[in-house]
């Protein structure tokens, strides 16, 4: 996304003598995708960035994925999956578990309540929504303050650290790409700028106002990158002499940031609106959308409640964080369900959300739906979590 940013102390001209009050250089850092032919920033450290003094092997979580099979539409309780108080030994990283995964998307869930190690997804980008609690995000460009809501946009290779705050769990729902996660295309100008049919704008973005400078030595980040894992997928663990956050300045158009889902502005029409009119973020192979409190299709005659539908190219994932979903009533959907929805299953509301639905004026939920392009397999946490009787609801008499 060209939306360029500057923090800090950077030189007039790229790639040239930047030297701290002693006459020392800083040591200029590209940061960049698609091999120098695409968005980047130039980082500016204190040491040497590339600087390794010891690693070791990082046992990631479970990574493995079980099929769909039978073909079933799923009901899953995330809350159910971090019970009492093992929350507050948990972090936002080392204690993902993973909910549904495929070769271009991992998506997972956390309850944290202590400080994660410094982390570096080598894989691909983050899209983290933060479903309850607060925290700040540090990071090598500089911090974020996030709360409920927030969607956090974190680029490959950006090493940072989740940081909750207050008495409550952190719960957050990290959807891991394969590849980039950007706006839709069709929200942007040709140079990167939002359009005016945007459902979201720059003035939206919350990113990083100044880099944080940290002094300290030895200091381990984790590191989740290609391997012969489990999807494709290792772990590592680097010792820096000098801690990563020694960045002086930055600029450029790569960098993270943060986006409530409160400040999307809903799409509505007359009668039903299908679905890529709540997109928020694409990546490769998935779409990421997301349903807010709206008002609801005007036509006098009008079934507010999606019609039935195959979506025959999609697995279709419904993360329900707040509100009633009009559709899902009586099925045991709640704030903090998942419903999975595979591809080859036509699915769409219960019986008795129809009628129901008929004549309202407005619909009061909030939902994060994952799209994705290749099929889903469960996941340790998801295979634990399916509660087992919601691919039947739809036969129970209204």
């Amino acid at each position: 996304m060209a939306h360029y940013q500057r923090a800090g102390h950077v030189p007039p001209k790229r790639h040239t003598q930047h030297r701290d009050p002693d006459g020392r250089l800083y040591y200029e850092e590209l940061m960049g995708e698609e091999g120098f032919s695409s968005d980047s920033s130039l980082l500016y450290h204190r040491h040497v960035p590339s600087a390794v003094v010891g690693a070791r092997i990082w046992q990631l979580p479970d990574q493995a994925t079980q099929s769909n099979q039978p073909l079933l539409p799923r009901h899953l309780k995330l809350h159910d999956l971090f019970e009492g108080e093992e929350w507050k030994s948990c972090d936002a990283v080392r204690d993902r578990r993973l909910v549904l995964g495929n070769a271009d998307v991992r998506i997972n869930y956390v309850v944290a309540g202590t400080a994660s190690p410094l982390y570096r997804n080598a894989t691909g980008d983050e899209c983290v929504y933060v479903e309850a609690g607060s925290g700040t995000v540090e990071t090598v460009f500089g911090h974020l303050d996030v709360g409920p809501g927030d969607y956090v946009i974190i680029p490959r290779a950006t090493t940072h650290r989740w940081v909750p705050s207050g008495d409550g769990p952190l719960r957050l729902y990290p959807i891991e790409a394969n590849s980039h996660i950007a706006p839709p295309k069709r929200y942007l100008s040709r140079y990167g700028q939002f359009l005016e049919h945007s459902p979201y704008c720059e003035r939206d973005l919350r990113t990083p106002a100044a880099p944080d400078r940290v002094e300290d030595e030895n200091v381990e980040v984790y590191i989740k990158h290609r391997g012969d894992g489990p999807a494709g997928l290792a772990g590592s663990v680097h010792v820096l002499p000098h801690h990563p956050f020694d960045v002086v300045g930055w600029d450029g158009c790569l960098y993270p940031y943060a986006f409530n889902i409160a400040d999307y502005e809903p799409i509505t029409g007359r009668i039903h609106q299908p679905p890529p009119v709540h997109q928020v973020f694409e990546g490769a192979n998935f779409v990421i959308c997301n349903f807010v409190p709206r008002k609801v299709d005007y036509h006098p005659l009008a079934v507010p409640v999606p019609y039935y539908h195959s979506n025959v190219d999609s697995d279709e994932v419904m993360f329900y964080v707040g509100g009633d979903y009009e559709a899902r009533k009586g099925s045991g959907i709640n704030v903090g369900s998942i419903s999975l929805h595979p591809g080859g299953y036509p699915h769409g509301p219960q019986p008795a959300a129809i009628e129901a639905s008929l004549g309202a004026e407005r619909f009061d939920e909030t939902a994060v739906m994952v799209d994705t392009f290749r099929p889903l397999g469960l996941g340790e946490a998801g295979r634990i979590s399916d509660d087992g009787v919601y691919a039947w609801t739809w036969a129970r008499k209204p």
